[in-house]
């Protein structure tokens, strides 16, 4: 049985990879920070699956910043593929923590790598890049060759991040992919991210709950797809013979304004009469356009985005819709009063 450790397991993407290593056989190990509250919400699931009953998932408390708790756990799980998803990968964010985004998004990456070198493990490691290190774009679109040039603090980070995995791979021979991931969406996308305001805020507003929605810049343009096709490229990156890195992407660009309004006419909304702007929310330096070219993982890989962007902005709202009606009102009031 194939063991697999992934970093940020609590998160979107860790719980779908979860979900598709556990369906193809692994038993799976997950690292979570210590938290006087549960924030275990988007893997608990897997623990009531009564195909899976929680004996092949297992949680260890750690975290990116502790390397000595890193070569422990190496050591004790002994992982065939370790995924390293874990960083604090909200970019607005950033901006008002750059230091910690800094050590945990960069150095954590260093911490894992140097584990793995360490322990002397043959491990095959995944390295979360992001197409925020395209930043101010020097190619349209963007693949495996165009340029970096990084417009925030987090952006800069997984630049770090990225060459910190091609040096590793080339100076000691490891298997380590860096997957350049454009924006994936889903149900399972943290609430404080444009898409997942957005069709919250859509769903509390049809219940009479909110009645406005603040956001930045409206004409920033994003490659967006859907998180869980997402990680099946990453599962894929680690099957072949040669490690590689790979643009995942689905090829198309929208606005956040295209967004909002496929999101309300599909609630029968028009999100002119709900939506204001807030200085706030925008980014010293924006990133104007992303759009990723995958053609590398369809050749190489077999992958491509199936989900259009229709179709996940509605598969979110429709999460929403049904999350709103199945919670407590008083606490979706305590949720519009903090929006």
């Amino acid at each position: 049985m194939k063991k697999a450790l992934i970093t940020g397991i609590t998160g979107q993407d860790g719980s779908y990879l979860s979900e598709l290593l556990l369906a193809k056989g692994y038993e799976v190990h997950g690292i979570i920070r210590r938290s006087s509250s549960f924030n275990t919400g988007r893997i608990d699931h897997l623990y009531q699956d009564p195909h899976i009953n929680g004996v092949r998932l297992f949680l260890h408390y750690g975290d990116v910043a502790d390397s000595t708790n890193l070569v422990k756990l190496l050591y004790r799980i002994q992982p065939h593929e370790i995924y390293h998803l874990a960083a604090q990968s909200h970019v607005r964010v950033s901006f008002d923590i750059p230091e910690y985004t800094g050590d945990v998004t960069g150095l954590g990456t260093i911490r894992i790598l140097e584990a793995i070198r360490e322990t002397g493990l043959k491990a095959k490691f995944y390295q979360a890049s992001s197409s925020e290190m395209y930043g101010r774009v020097q190619a349209i679109p963007q693949d495996e060759t165009t340029p970096f040039y990084p417009r925030s603090p987090y952006g800069a980070a997984k630049v770090y991040a990225y060459w910190l995995t091609v040096n590793y791979r080339e100076s000691y021979g490891m298997f380590a992919c860096n997957g350049i991931l454009f924006n994936h969406e889903s149900p399972r996308r943290g609430e404080t991210f444009v898409t997942r305001k957005i069709s919250r805020a859509v769903a509390c507003i049809k219940a009479g709950l909110q009645d406005k929605l603040f956001l930045g810049n409206l004409e920033a343009k994003r490659d967006w797809g859907y998180a869980k096709e997402y990680v099946e490229a990453m599962w894929l990156m680690l099957q072949q013979q040669q490690p590689d890195d790979y643009v995942i992407a689905t090829g198309q660009t929208h606005s956040v304004r295209e967004f909002l309004d496929e999101a309300f006419s599909y609630a029968g909304l028009n999100w002119r009469n709900y939506v204001e702007t807030d200085a706030k929310y925008y980014r010293p330096a924006e990133v104007d356009l992303l759009v990723g070219d995958a053609s590398k993982a369809k050749n190489s890989l077999g992958w491509q985005a199936r989900t259009t962007f229709k179709d996940l902005v509605r598969l979110m709202v429709d999460a929403d819709v049904a999350s709103v009606g199945a919670q407590g009102l008083e606490e979706l009031k305590n949720y519009a009063v903090a929006r």
